[in-house]
């Protein structure tokens, strides 16, 4: 398998080198499909597991897993609630670094407004009313597109 980067072809069967990717290390994190599903409703504001199960459709079971997962990767945090007359319960709430991946989650939504379009609910700026979008920028704000990315240790 090989990857194009900024006119360069790099091996992508590197060894050790592929446990450096930071890219990798994020996907084997946050790339299934429940921990999508569970993100987003955590950005939408989703913090109770039956909500969390009832809204993605997953079992309680990988819902009680992928929680975990993201709770001890710091993604997730736990906070205690509890009704009237009921035990005490935990709810889910983005982190920072939870917070860090909603660009993530408004850049796959808008490849897919694009791609696999279908009738289904936009992400709008509650202020404007205007589309959210995911543009790519380096640090000093320059847009960068991708003959503009170099890959470095």
């Amino acid at each position: 398998m090989e990857i194009h980067v900024a006119g360069r072809i790099a091996d992508a069967d590197r060894g050790p080198a592929r446990e450096a990717c930071s890219i990798e290390r994020a996907f084997s994190l946050v790339g299934t499909r429940s921990a999508v599903l569970l993100l987003r409703e955590a950005a939408y504001g989703t913090r109770r597991f039956d909500d969390f199960v009832r809204r993605t459709g997953l079992t309680e079971a990988v819902v009680a897993g992928r929680l975990r997962e993201l709770v001890s990767a710091g993604v997730l945090a736990t906070e205690p609630y509890q009704d009237e007359g009921k035990r005490t319960r935990q709810a889910y709430v983005l982190t920072d670094s939870g917070r860090e991946l909603l660009p993530v989650l408004v850049a796959l939504g808008a490849w897919g407004q694009v791609h696999l379009p279908r009738r289904g609910a936009s992400l709008t700026h509650q202020g404007c009313g205007a589309l959210v979008l995911s543009d790519l920028t380096c640090e000093k704000g320059h847009d960068v597109s991708d003959g503009d990315i170099v890959a470095s240790a």
